[in-house]
């Protein structure tokens, strides 16, 4: 008997970007941002204003970019993000299907979320 490990298998993440969130544990507790990016291999999210880092970098003349330490996000792994729904409460995620396919929908108050990158 052979058992077949599948491998590059996708989680199925519920928040993406351009979501607005609101994280609910680490440092940050409490703030909101907007996802910038989604990192599904390794199930993180990159929030904006959220989990800042100091990072030191060299001054470059020809690209014009001053030295000194500049501040930058890091990710944040996505169970500690939750997705804030229209009224702007924590809210779960759920999918419906309808007439134009599947929807999210977030559990608080049955609204479906809009997909800001569709046009």
């Amino acid at each position: 008997m052979t058992v077949r490990i599948q491998k590059n298998l996708k989680s199925k993440l519920k928040v993406r970007r351009n979501d607005q969130v609101v994280v609910i544990a680490g440092k940050d507790v409490g703030k909101k941002g907007r996802v910038l990016r989604v990192l599904t291999d390794k199930n993180r999210v990159l929030v904006e204003g959220v989990m800042l880092t100091k990072k030191h970098v060299k001054p470059n003349p020809q690209r014009n970019i001053k030295g000194g330490i500049a501040e930058q996000e890091a990710t944040i792994h996505i169970s500690n993000v939750m997705l804030l729904d229209s009224d702007g409460a924590r809210t779960r995620v759920g999918i419906r299907m309808e007439h134009k396919g599947k929807v999210r929908v977030a559990k608080t108050n049955n609204a479906v979320i809009p997909e800001k990158g569709k046009k």
